[in-house]
Order: structure tokens, then sequence, then C-alpha cells
């Protein structure tokens, strides 16, 4: 059976300044665990801890830049392009431009905080 979406939950978002993220799909606002899709909008200076963690991630940026570090290289995702973060793998996300960054994240199995594994 088809399930309508009607509206996102906001969820809490970690990181230095106050970021929002909109999960459409996922464990809080469909009960979904196999997947989690989110929008994400980040300010400009926007740094979250790095995490190593239990899902991979595939991430397209809407608007503005999405810098992705891992422990080998650091990525610089503009508008229109996209990137995939395999788990296990030590990743930290931030938004160093002027127009922060808009993205969407689409996370298998879906995101929790149990299983990201923030650095402490």
């Amino acid at each position: 059976m088809a399930t309508k979406i009607a509206r996102s939950t906001v969820i809490r978002a970690a990181g230095n300044k106050p970021k929002l993220i909109e999960e459409f799909v996922g464990m809080v606002n469909s009960g979904t665990a196999q997947v989690s899709i989110a929008r994400m909008q980040s300010p400009s200076g926007w740094v979250e801890p790095g995490q190593t963690p239990e899902f991979d991630e595939y991430t397209l940026v809407l608007r503005g830049l999405l810098r992705v570090e891992t422990k080998t290289a650091v990525h610089e995702i503009h508008a229109g392009e996209a990137i995939i973060t395999p788990r296990g793998e030590w990743i930290r996300y931030s938004s160093p431009g002027p127009e922060g960054a808009e993205y969407i994240a689409v996370c298998l199995p879906a995101f929790s905080p149990q299983t990201v594994h923030r650095d402490v």
C-alpha cells in the first residue's frame, strides 16, 4: 500500500551552529528502518563532529557547497553534485561557503543516533 508523507519531522542536529534537518522517511517520521531521506539546510560556517556511521550515505547538494572530509581526502560538493560515503568510513561534514548548503541525504539503513558514532 502506498503511503503519503504529508510533512517532515524536524530533528535536532549536531554541530557548532543550528542546522535544519527535515526527515521525511526514516525512524522518526515514518518508522522506516530500511532507509532515511532528509532535507538538510546548514548555515555558512557550520561544522559537525566527525562520525563513523553504520550506514551508507548518499548526498545530493541542491544549493551551496558541502565539504566532506575523510581520513584521506577533502571533497567539495557543489550544487548539482553528489557524494557516496560508505558505512564504516570516518567522515565530517561542513558548509564553509557564504550561502551555506541545502542538500538531500539518503541513508541505508536509516540514520539513527545509536548508529552514527560521532566523535566525542
